[in-house]
């Protein structure tokens, strides 16, 4: 790992002692990482959990090292951070192995499998929202974490969606996810990464006693299918393989789409006019079961979810360790260095988005287009190798809530529009975001 004398080329803030600036980027990571952008430029250097970490800032940046022709950046090394707890998962693999596994998974999210989780969500999406509590306040974070959690079960791994089986589920990531980004990185007990791995021990006692069963009585669920996958070889994966690469799939299948969700229902309670733009568009479709074919035809509601993940992404900083020197703007960047690309900051910039800071969904409209200025302009979801293999899966799964939402409600924020969110590890809002559910209107026409 590159020390001070070997990144003293690169500039950076002065670095407080003992600490660095692990403190000032989680309580404020956009502020803090606009200021240096201010200060120092498309390049610039931080200290962060005792390692230095170097900035590469804007689309261009996001171009060089996601697309990765020359194998210069390894997703593996930059995500080294959470290898203790989701260590096998596709994100945390490099070239021939990663593409080999991606492949091997690509299968769960052909059209045809899409099709077949959709007739599921839509039956399990009503019994869920009906769920929520009507006329009163409650905090909608929570509640979606849990709707996404509970369908993650029934889709990926054929579960009722009310098997007392998901609440478990859902602690047990959860602490995977918050001892990821812990200060402390050793389980001493009662820490957070001391529950993030007894989360991981308890999901892959649940997951190895499923295994067997799942290979001798495989059903349409993912699980099953990757229970049974081959490659074109005809192999196929290990239980061990199984386990990590679908402990890895659940969290982020889960964590993210609920930042997405609550994202666009802040943005929409904070807007909403929107959500009668989008009621009107759902009533377009018909009363007819929705066909995936219909999909297509929610452009409106594709925009607000396009502008709600661009002022909110779920993965708003993308880290690698580059695995040989290279040089970016001037710098040599040295083979070792950790480097992190910010995505989020990128997307709030008026260099590329016209009033960043305004929610204007009309921005994705085919006659402005603001996202199509630079192939990475908006890219919540990343790019090249590894781009978000589960976009269109997430993308159905919102549009469906969209429309099974606001079909019978409408979302009224109880507090501010003016929402806090915390960005790391991944982006949350504070306090929960309390919400009411009214009944929509009727239509009289």
């Amino acid at each position: 790992m590159p020390g001070d004398e070997n990144l003293s080329h690169i500039p950076g803030p002065p670095v407080p002692r003992f600490i660095g600036h692990t403190l000032a980027i989680v309580k404020d990571a956009y502020g803090t990482q606009q200021d240096f952008l201010r200060r120092y430029g498309d390049v610039y250097k931080v200290k962060t959990l005792g390692e230095w970490r170097v900035n590469l800032c804007g689309p261009e940046a996001m171009e060089r090292v996601l697309l990765d022709r020359d194998q210069t950046f390894s997703s593996t090394g930059g995500w080294d951070l959470i290898s203790r707890l989701f260590s096998g998962g596709l994100m945390l693999q490099d070239f021939d192995e990663h593409r080999q596994n991606r492949r091997i998974m690509q299968s769960a999210f052909r059209a045809q499998a899409l099709q077949d989780y959709m007739a599921r969500m839509q039956h399990a999406l009503s019994d869920l929202i009906d769920a929520w509590p009507k006329d009163k306040s409650f905090d909608v974070y929570p509640a979606v974490k849990e709707l996404t959690l509970r369908l993650g079960c029934a889709v990926f791994m054929g579960l009722p969606v009310d098997s007392p089986l998901a609440r478990d589920l859902n602690a047990a990531f959860t602490a995977e996810i918050r001892a990821a980004m812990s200060i402390v990185r050793n389980p001493v007990p009662f820490t957070p990464m001391w529950r993030g791995v007894r989360g991981r021990a308890f999901l892959r006692r649940t997951f190895q006693e499923l295994v067997p069963q799942r290979r001798a009585r495989p059903g349409t669920d993912f699980f099953s299918q990757m229970c049974i996958a081959k490659d074109e070889n005809g192999a196929g994966w290990s239980d061990d393989e199984i386990i990590d690469q679908f402990n890895f799939l659940m969290m982020a299948a889960h964590d993210t789409t609920a930042t997405a969700l609550t994202a666009m229902i802040w943005a929409l309670g904070a807007h909403p006019e929107w959500q009668d733009v989008l009621a009107q568009e759902i009533e377009s479709l018909g009363a007819d079961p929705l066909d995936y074919a219909d999909l297509a035809k929610m452009s409106q509601t594709e925009h607000v979810l396009k502008e709600a993940l661009r002022l909110i992404p779920p993965v708003p900083f993308i880290p690698r360790r580059v695995i040989k020197d290279f040089e970016w703007k001037g710098y040599t960047i040295p083979a070792g260095t950790e480097i992190s690309l910010n995505p989020g900051v990128s997307m709030m910039s008026a260099e590329w988005f016209s009033d960043p800071y305004k929610f204007d969904p009309g921005r994705f409209s085919s006659n402005r287009a603001e996202d199509k200025v630079h192939p990475f302009a908006w890219a919540p979801f990343g790019g090249g190798a590894h781009k978000c293999i589960g976009m269109h899966f997430s993308t159905m799964q919102i549009k469906l809530f969209a429309l099974t939402l606001f079909q019978k409600h409408r979302v009224a924020l109880v507090r501010s529009a003016d929402q806090n969110w915390l960005r790391l590890p991944i982006p949350r809002p504070k306090g929960g975001l309390p919400i009411k559910l009214t009944s929509a209107p009727r239509n009289t026409s």
